[in-house]
């Protein structure tokens, strides 16, 4: 068992003590019904630019899933934090199109 999971029981002199798993499974929303959100940030960035991509419903698999699909797409490298989509680069306008053309109809541009 990975040390993540343990809770806050960091030692325990019970031989028969064993550590409680607290999965919370979120069931992933289908394409067409998921409500993401894509914008641009440069705060705390040291002025580089990072495409967000937000809102995503379901479990971490299919997050890392589809910021792989994003990230080959673009050619460019990113990360998934905190249930978000973080790609390099002012890419707003690509992303938008990758999802829409993915099936999620309902996404949205924030800001100008």
């Amino acid at each position: 068992m990975s040390k993540k999971n343990r809770g806050n029981v960091v030692y325990s002199t019970n031989k028969d003590f064993d550590y409680e798993e607290e999965y919370e499974e979120v069931e992933t929303l289908e394409e067409s019904k998921q409500e993401l959100k894509v914008f641009v940030d440069r705060k705390q960035r040291k002025g580089k630019s990072v495409t967000i991509v937000s809102n995503f419903i379901g479990n971490t698999n299919d997050l890392n899933d589809l910021s792989k699909i994003l990230k080959s797409k673009c050619g460019v490298g990113g990360s998934c934090k905190d249930g978000e989509i973080l790609i390099q680069g002012e890419l707003k306008e690509k992303v938008y199109d990758l999802l829409v053309n993915l099936g999620f109809s309902k996404t949205k541009k924030i800001g100008g």
